[in-house]
């Protein structure tokens, strides 16, 4: 039997929706965390945790995955002009919404949530493109975000290099 997904993969399926809220509904800030709650709860919903699994992981969610979103506010303009370097000649309003938020979340937990290990950045961003993206949104975010990890020198700091699928 599979491990369900604890807080922390809960916490990054609410910031991608309050990101891509933000981005697709051209939300601010303000207006993205006072939506933050109701987010919350239909996602809950989706998840379909127990009475255990509500009280063990959606404090959890809420509090990572509001300060993952609003850690991205703070840094967005350095943020998006990496995912722009790193892709080559695509401009940011070209790629898929659901890619192009994944990475912003999972840049901004590379660069300021140093506690977490790249790979698990890595790998649960490719997992998020799987789950919410297209067949090809696993294999990009895979490889920008190897790109990124690898030009930082962030894989070698964690032992880890990325791979590309």
């Amino acid at each position: 039997m599979r491990e369900r997904p604890g807080g922390r993969r809960r916490a990054r399926e609410l910031a991608l929706a309050l990101l891509v809220s933000a981005d697709v509904g051209e939300k601010g800030p303000a207006k993205v965390f006072e939506m933050a709650a109701d987010a919350l709860a239909a996602l809950a919903e989706e998840w379909e945790l127990g009475d255990g699994e509500r009280l063990r992981i959606l404090p959890e969610a809420a509090e990572y995955g509001h300060k993952l979103t609003e850690e991205y506010f703070r840094h967005a303009q350095e943020i998006d002009g990496m995912i722009e370097e790193l892709s080559e000649d695509w401009v940011l309003d070209r790629m898929a919404a659901i890619d192009r938020n994944i990475l912003r979340m999972a840049i901004t937990e590379l660069l300021h949530f140093p506690d977490v290990p790249v790979s698990a950045v890595i790998n649960e961003a490719v997992e998020l493109a799987k789950m919410y993206g297209t067949p090809e949104s696993g294999r990009f975010v895979n490889g920008m975000l190897g790109a990124l990890a690898r030009s930082r020198g962030l894989a070698a700091a964690s032992g880890v290099v990325p791979t590309t699928e």
